[in-house]
């Protein structure tokens, strides 16, 4: 069984480099998608035997289906973004399950969600995410503009974690947040869901990410306000919602409807990608070929920084 892993990346020198460690430590061939790097991250991923993949910023579902292409020949794709990584217990997990003859389409990983706030460092939350998607069900769409599941199959539950680093001030979450919802609702203007009420889903979405999943107990207030935060966020995509089927934000509605997605995040102003800050690249795309790579035998994967 031949893996193909992937990361889609911007300027996050700070952090990509173990990300990369990690996809090389469990994979045959790797991708690296960047959307436009200016701080140095394009210069890690050759080193370590990834192509590099150069295009403009388009959203989450055009840059996925990039990648998958770049992997042609791979039994099942492996991604994570730019701020995850693998321990080396994970690691020896994946390379166990990839030596099982896998069959099923898809495969999902346990998240654990870190924060630094207030001056210390704790375990938001832990979720469940698909990370391993056999090639054929690998079927992202340039309209899934925002952080979106692909559609719904079998999925196994792989008891293995991978890591995140999820927040590191509220103020940043609230700003990203509130981009992740605009483009929720310019994606689904047009469907004929309901708006379900803002208030209740505020009020919902915070009792679920402080109690039911424990960031209060392990963060306390800052972890509470971070809660609000992501809480706001599933508020917002209705109140959104509701803006852009009245008519409002009518230039972004129509770039997506017209499939303008470079001119969509070009009106959306200039933090581009949500991860980071960035211009975009000129039209077009280039793949950089990697150099050859001694064997297959897995790249040493940093450890987690301790506090």
């Amino acid at each position: 069984m031949r893996l193909g892993g992937f990361v889609i990346h911007g300027n996050c020198r700070g952090s990509l480099g173990r990300c990369l460690d990690s996809l090389a430590a469990v994979s045959d061939t790797c991708v690296a998608v960047d959307t436009g790097s200016t701080d140095g991250s394009a210069a890690l991923s050759p080193g370590r035997g990834f192509d590099r993949l150069v295009r403009r910023w388009e959203g989450y579902g055009a840059a996925r289906a990039a990648a998958v292409r770049a992997l042609k020949g791979c039994d099942y794709v492996f991604f994570l973004d730019s701020d995850e990584w693998l321990e080396p217990d994970a690691v020896a997990a994946l390379l166990a399950w990839k030596a099982s003859a896998p069959s099923a389409p898809h495969y999902s990983l346990v998240r654990r969600d870190w924060a630094r706030l207030g001056g210390r460092r704790f375990l938001y939350r832990t979720e469940r995410h698909v990370r391993l998607v056999r090639a054929d069900a690998a079927a992202w769409q340039r309209d899934m503009i925002v952080h979106e599941a692909l559609p719904s199959g079998e999925t196994v539950r792989l008891q293995v974690a991978l890591e995140h680093d999820f927040a590191d001030t509220v103020e940043a979450m609230r700003t990203k947040v509130e981009r992740y919802a605009l483009l929720w609702a310019i994606r689904y203007h047009r469907d004929p869901r309901s708006v379900k009420p803002p208030a209740l889903q505020r009020l919902a979405h915070l009792l679920r990410e402080a109690l039911l999943k424990g960031a209060l107990f392990r963060g306390g207030f800052p972890a509470l306000r971070l809660a609000a935060a992501v809480a706001h966020h599933h508020a917002r995509k209705y109140e959104l919602l509701r803006e852009v089927r009245r008519g409002d934000h009518a230039e972004l509605v129509q770039a997506f409807d017209e499939d303008r997605l470079c001119d969509l995040f070009r009106l959306l102003g200039p933090q581009g990608p949500p991860w980071r800050p960035q211009p975009m690249v000129p039209a077009g795309l280039a793949l950089t070929p990697r150099p050859s790579r001694p064997g297959l035998a897995p790249a040493p994967v940093s450890a987690r920084q301790q506090d």
